[in-house]
Order: structure tokens, then C-alpha cells, then sequence
């Protein structure tokens, strides 16, 4: 009898700080959610062109410290553009992606809605996307190992009507013709004129376009209108269908066109318009990250042919 009221008062006993537990840890755990609210909604507008820029953090003294080379190093830049190829093979909502030096611009169609259209999370994903592909793809363009783990910021911006994303593509692609044409000028006169940082800056200084291409021409036999077109409008990719031959293969494929003129935007329908790939027909000499995507296609598809037919055996 002792040792059944012994167990009876355990029983209580157990039952009783269960019960006093059980509310309290519900309670604990609903009394704290309000910190929920300090979470700001930051959902994008609905209907507007999204946009997010990229642009690196200290890149002087990055491309300094990996010897790029002056005043464009097409491995560099080659490796921004294989970083927003992979941003773009993530995100089948981006139309187009713009890049020039040390920066790119990934456009959303107006009506995404990845992550909600959530403006931190695309944010973030996007540029994090960006900095650990930029890491991955370096070895594969560049001699030097890296030094250092390059960083990036982002911001994101919303256009809302096409001609707001027009001017803005716009002013990104002038931006680099001013950019590059003081650059060319200006490493010319120092690493073959031998002229000190400051005095190239001097003889520039208060120069217009003109008198910048008169000086290429004049002092170094440079038509500055003959320089890679990269280097004198940045890099647009597109999602095209590639033509090889009869067969076609999807990739996203560099272009160096005119932004700023209507005839561009009339050539690739499917950025404002319904977006279906346009087609890209090969050139005999593929750009090497075309090249890349396909091979790796390639790759894959050998790779599920043996799934496929243990799946069917």
C-alpha cells in the first residue's frame, strides 16, 4: 500500500509539472514572436521594371593587387561576364544583364515574382550569387592565383515605365564611353609616353572627346573607334536559342551592341515584349562563354543518358 501511494503522489507529482511546463514553453514561445514586428515589409511594387546594380569594393586597388592589365584586361572583364552568366542561369526572370568594368546590371521582368519580389532577398541573393561565382570562374580566365576574395555592394533601383529602363541602360553604356576613352588616353601617355599619374592627368585635364580621339591618333596611331567593342561599350547578355547548324541549344550569350539606339531594341523584341528567346546564329568562332555553357551542357545531358536508360531497364 506504501509503495502504491508512493507512486500515486510521483504520478501527481509528474502530472503537475507537466502541466506547469507545457503552458509556459507555448507561451515562451508566442511571447517572443513579436519580434516579428519589427521586420519592415519591403515588397517591390507591383509593374515595375526591377533592377539591381552591382559594383565592387575597392577594385583599384583589387586590380592592382592581381596586375591587371592597363587600360583593359579582357580576362578580367571576361570573368565579370562568366559571374553574370551564372546570376543569369539562376534567375530565368532576368531579360538582360549589363556589364561594364567593375560593375553589372541584372534587369527583372516587371512582372517576376522570385522571392515574392522581396527587394532585401533579391538583393542579397543576387549579389552573393555574384561575388561566389566571380571566385569560381576566376581560375578558369586568369594566370594569377587569387590574393584575396573580391567583395561587391548592391543596391536595388525601380524604373517604371521601358523608357526609364532605356535612359538607364543608357546613361550606363555612355558612361563607359567617357570612362574608357580618358583611360585609353590616359595609360597611353604614361606606360608609352613614360609621363608621370599627374602630369597625364594634367595634359587630360579639360579635354572633350575630340581632342582625346585627336590625341590617340595623333601621338599613337589609334583609331579609337577600331578598339574591341567590349572595352568601348561593356557587355550585354541575352538568353538566345544558338544555331549550330540544324541543332539549336540555349545559352546566354555576350553581345556588344549599341544600347542607346532604337534599332537594338527593335532587334531583340523579347526584353520589353513577350519573353521568348531570340535566336543567335553561331559564328564560326563561338565566344569562349558560349563555348563553356554548351560544353557543360553537353556534359550533363552524357551524364543522363545512363540514368535514363537504368531508369527504363
Amino acid at each position: 500500500m506504501r509503495l502504491l501511494g508512493t507512486l500515486n503522489k510521483f504520478g501527481k507529482l509528474l502530472n503537475y509539472t507537466l502541466w506547469r511546463d507545457f503552458p509556459k514553453r507555448s507561451m515562451a514561445c508566442s511571447r517572443f514572436e513579436y519580434v516579428k514586428s519589427f521586420e519592415l515589409d519591403d515588397s517591390i511594387l507591383p509593374n515595375v521594371w526591377i533592377v539591381i546594380r552591382i559594383d565592387g569594393k575597392k577594385f583599384h586597388k583589387f586590380s592592382k593587387a592581381h596586375d591587371f592589365e592597363k587600360p583593359n584586361d579582357e580576362n578580367a572583364l571576361n570573368v565579370m561576364n562568366a559571374a553574370a552568366t551564372a546570376v543569369m542561369q539562376e534567375f530565368r526572370d532576368i531579360v538582360l544583364a549589363y556589364g561594364q568594368s567593375d560593375e553589372y546590371s541584372f534587369v527583372f521582368r516587371k512582372e517576376t515574382a522570385a522571392f515574392k519580389r522581396r527587394a532585401a532577398k533579391l538583393l542579397t541573393y543576387v549579389t552573393s550569387l555574384f561575388s561566389s561565382s566571380y571566385v569560381m570562374q576566376w581560375p578558369k580566365w586568369m594566370q594569377l592565383p587569387l590574393a584575396y576574395a573580391p567583395c561587391f555592394d548592391g543596391r536595388v533601383v525601380l524604373y517604371p515605365s521601358e523608357q526609364n529602363l532605356k535612359d538607364y541602360l543608357s546613361w550606363r553604356q555612355a558612361d563607359v564611353h567617357v570612362n574608357n576613352l580618358y583611360n585609353t588616353a590616359f595609360w597611353k601617355l604614361v606606360l608609352e609616353k613614360g609621363l608621370t599619374n599627374q602630369q597625364a592627368e594634367a595634359k587630360l585635364r579639360g579635354t572633350f572627346s575630340a581632342d582625346k580621339n585627336e590625341l590617340l591618333f595623333q601621338e599613337f596611331g589609334i583609331n579609337y573607334n577600331n578598339l574591341p567593342a567590349m572595352y568601348r561599350k561593356g557587355t550585354i547578355l541575352l538568353r538566345k536559342r544558338v544555331i549550330l547548324g540544324e541543332k539549336s541549344r540555349q545559352a546566354v550569350v555576350p553581345l556588344h551592341e549599341d544600347l542607346i539606339s532604337s534599332q537594338f531594341w527593335k532587334k531583340h523584341t523579347e526584353i520589353l515584349g513577350k519573353y521568348v528567346p531570340g535566336t543567335y546564329n553561331a559564328p564560326q568562332t563561338l565566344p569562349r562563354l558560349v563555348e563553356m555553357q554548351l560544353n557543360a551542357k553537353q556534359l550533363d545531358d552524357e551524364a543522363e543518358e545512363p540514368r535514363n536508360l537504368a531508369d527504363t531497364s
